[in-house]
């Protein structure tokens, strides 16, 4: 309580200073008037007021869409419904429409088109950024009737426009609220209008650009002569090495190991049957075939050992191996190693089927009396002796299995991004990825009688398949059993179901505690039979150890996750899904004494790059739509232990004598396998959760919010984006922009989300936050640990490589795999 009253008075504060402020800007009232931009405050906000996108081009570009939206039209006039399209304004036909209607009654143009002149006109007042008008275009879009003067009603109009090019969900009360509270900041004496010098007031540019900017300032100066262009690319190559090095020697090692016994294996095979009879007949073919044959041994056995997550889990945890093996990069390594293998099968079937079974048969008697001991005494007349013989059919149903699997495997199938008529569009999709992947046990099979079974090997020490494999299949077996063990003991208990916008079911469960014990960041794999008996599907913790609950937040992109989505729906709420409750909220519903629900099996906890966050100081956490699962975890984790050491400082400050009540890291330290590997360092977290919808930030309201109380001192800073939003700036989210301030200043919440934590709009420039950071923290190591889309990745590696150059923090980029 003595906290909410604090913060309360807090707020207020801040409202009376921002209206003591906005009253002293307002309080003296001028007539309309042309404004002198270089004498304004609101002259840097102007220059960024943007009609138009990036992507409208320049006047040819303009043009050259108005000669083809005008090529079948009769009179050659652009119409208002195709204006916006023709000067690149995207996704906001009725804002461009009203735009087009400003221009209209400026020139008094009758009717509903234009012709190219007219479009020149407006085309030169909206895209010049240092025009004088910016300011008058954006106002006469609101001033409707062009008496000077804006009310209430036409406040109201504006925001409601701004919020549909915005894709911001605001009813009509919101709309009546936020009219009334810009009112009465730019109104304060109650005339009912507000004037152009009023509105003026509004775009006044606020401070965080002047705050990156001094954080720029504090980048050293270099005094000295500018370096030579041969200078220059030798400390490029040199830094570029240098990181490169620094970020990838884990792996640049394990696959140069991996390469090096790749290739003394090829060599031994091919150095051995060069000096067997064989070669004289077959040639360099058989020595091909034989060295290729040894590397997928070793590739077959290999390929099983990244997929051992139990084991992999438990090495990371309890051992220190992670500092010189790159566990986070299992699932490539067994990507590259797969790759391995089809390189392989291809030099092994091709050196067999195209060189060596040609070779023998067309061999002179002679030559062929060499290889009788292996292949007969009579010399075989036909191609196809070879090719159905036992070892050649066990090869080729190996080679035609495996070509399925990988195939199905490839991200073009597994992500289904191919488009196949029915009913092959089965062949597409994570469940074809999943059941072909289960091939492999046949594969194995084959591929232990393929070696027992050998044309020229008889010695059975020299059969050497089993030996490569017995161990890597022991241990993949024993963790399955595990895996089996382990989920089929009990289905976890659900305790709460959610339904959030954009088709995300929550789930809360309590799981077996005494067997599972997890920490934030790491995954578990999640079935129902309800779906599927046989499937298991990966999805982030978003709880956080101690919690009396285990939640995962599963979104609905595939047959699977629709499917488990529908089955709780309907379970829950008694009603099929429609349309509708695929974009409305549903509060938690207490599902704990409901019988009817699925049953639902977990497997894990399971290791992941985000759970080692507590090895670094300074933690960015970025997140994009739902792949802010794993980092919501990490962010309570992070609030929780925070909390818990103030409680123990503020204890021991007082005096307390008396037992303290069981902290979550106490509890943690109790139980659940912390060690000395498992530490807390953290002492500043960046938290940067990137969406596309406004709905989305439902999904972790709650958490933001709890988090925004219980961190006092600020130790974790949350960024929110919403991409739909156009980028501050421009004429389109500019009202919505200001009126987000005023409100989170007057009410401490952000209207975009609905959270305590600010909304920025558009894309952030990860150059100028990471920039940011590395002035706050100079000389400190940043671990960044990121979940979503390849494409930013790569701009996330662009960023902290260009920082790392010029500055002393070493920032250390993470990714997750499933």
């Amino acid at each position: 309580m003595q906290n909410n009253e604090g913060m309360s008075e807090e707020g207020n504060k801040s409202s009376f200073g921002l209206k003591q402020e906005v009253k002293r800007l307002v309080s003296v009232r001028r007539p309309a008037r042309r404004l002198d931009r270089a004498k304004t405050v609101a002259s840097r906000a102007i220059t960024g007021l943007k009609f138009i996108s990036k992507t409208g081009g320049s006047w040819t570009d303009v043009e050259e869409r108005f000669n083809k939206l005008t090529r079948k039209t009769d009179d050659g006039m652009l119409s208002r419904d195709n204006f916006g399209k023709c000067i690149g304004m995207k996704e906001s036909s009725k804002f461009d429409g009203e735009l087009f209607d400003v221009f209209a009654r400026k020139w008094d143009i009758s009717g509903n088109s234009i012709n190219k002149e007219q479009l020149k006109i407006f085309w030169d007042q909206i895209a010049d950024p240092t025009f004088d008008g910016g300011l008058q275009i954006f106002f006469d879009m609101v001033d409707k009737n062009a008496d000077g003067r804006i009310t209430e009603d036409e406040i109201r109009e504006i925001i409601s426009l701004s919020a549909l090019a915005n894709k911001l969900s605001v009813n009509k009360k919101e709309e009546d609220t936020y009219a009334k509270v810009i009112m009465e900041e730019l109104d304060p004496n109650k005339l009912g209008y507000i004037m152009i010098q009023d509105l003026e007031k509004l775009l006044q540019p606020e401070h965080s650009d002047g705050e990156y900017g001094r954080n720029l300032s504090k980048l050293p100066s270099e005094n000295r002569r500018p370096p030579t262009k041969i200078e220059a690319l030798i400390k490029r190559f040199y830094r570029g090495a240098a990181y490169f090095v620094d970020a990838n020697w884990r792996r640049v090692w394990v696959l140069a190991l991996w390469i090096g016994v790749m290739a003394a294996l090829f060599a031994y095979k091919y150095v051995q049957y060069k000096n067997k009879a064989a070669f004289e007949v077959m040639g360099h073919c058989v020595c091909m075939a034989k060295g290729a044959a040894e590397t997928l041994k070793l590739n077959m056995a290999l390929v099983l050992l990244p997929m051992c997550r139990n084991t992999i889990t438990w090495l990371r945890n309890k051992t220190s191996l992670g500092a010189v093996l790159p566990f986070d990069d299992n699932i490539n390594f067994h990507m590259i190693v797969a790759t391995a293998i089809g390189i392989g099968v291809g030099i092994h079937g091709i050196s067999h089927l195209a060189c060596d079974f040609p070779r023998l048969l067309h061999a002179r008697p002679e030559e062929y009396k060499k290889m009788a001991p292996y292949f007969g005494d009579d010399q075989p007349k036909s191609y196809w002796h070879y090719v159905k013989g036992y070892e050649g059919v066990i090869g080729i149903v190996m080679v035609v299995l495996m070509a399925i699997a990988f195939t199905l495997a490839s991200p073009i199938f597994r992500r289904n991004k191919v488009h196949l008529p029915k009913p092959l569009d089965k062949l597409a999709g994570f469940n074809a990825f999943w059941y072909s992947h289960h091939i492999f046990i046949i594969v194995y099979t084959l591929l232990i009688l393929h070696g027992i079974n050998l044309y020229m090997t008889h010695e059975w020490y020299n059969k050497t398949t089993w030996m490569y494999v017995a161990i890597p299949i022991t241990i993949y077996v024993g963790e399955r059993l595990i895996r089996a063990f382990r989920s089929s003991v009990k289905p976890v208990k659900i305790l709460r179901v959610a339904f959030y916008p954009g088709k995300v079911l929550a789930l809360h469960m309590k799981p077996h505690q005494e067997i599972f014990k997890y920490k934030s960041g790491q995954y578990i794999f999640v079935s129902c039979s309800a779906v599927s008996p046989f499937e298991w599907h990966p999805f982030s913790i978003t709880s956080a150890p101690g919690e009396d609950y285990l939640s995962v937040h599963i979104r609905a992109t595939g047959d699977w996750t629709e499917k488990i989505k529908d089955v709780f729906f309907s379970k829950v709420t008694l009603t099929p899904p429609t349309e509708k409750s695929e974009h409305h909220s549903t509060k938690f519903i207490d599902v704990e004494n409901n019988h009817d629900i699925p049953k639902v099996l977990i497997n894990g906890p399971y290791g992941a790059p985000t759970q080692d966050y507590k090895k670094y100081e300074i933690v960015v956490l970025i997140g994009l739509g739902i792949g802010a699962t794993p980092m919501i975890s990490v962010v309570k984790d992070i609030a929780t232990n925070i909390k818990a050491m103030e409680d123990e400082e503020n204890a021991m400050e007082e005096g307390s004598r008396g037992p303290l009540p069981p902290t979550p890291m106490a509890k943690r330290k109790k139980g659940s396998g912390s060690d000395k590997h498992d530490q807390f360092k953290t002492k500043k977290a960046y938290f940067y959760w990137v969406t596309k919808e406004q709905d989305t930030f439902d999904w972790f309201k709650g958490v933001m919010d709890e988090v925004v109380e219980m961190d006092h001192n600020r130790v974790i800073e949350m960024h929110n984006y919403c991409t739909n939003v156009y980028e501050e700036g421009n004429a389109r989210s500019l009202l919505i922009s200001k009126l987000q301030s005023i409100i989170l200043a007057k009410s401490g919440i952000d209207i975009v989300a609905g959270t305590r934590v600010k909304s920025h709009f558009g894309r952030p420039n990860w150059d100028t936050v990471f920039q940011t950071i590395s002035n706050n923290h100079p000389g400190s190591k940043v671990g960044v640990f990121y979940c979503g889309v390849p494409a930013t990745m790569r701009d996330l590696k662009k960023a902290t490589r260009q920082i790392s150059h010029l500055n002393p923090p070493k920032f250390v980029l993470h990714k997750e795999n499933f």
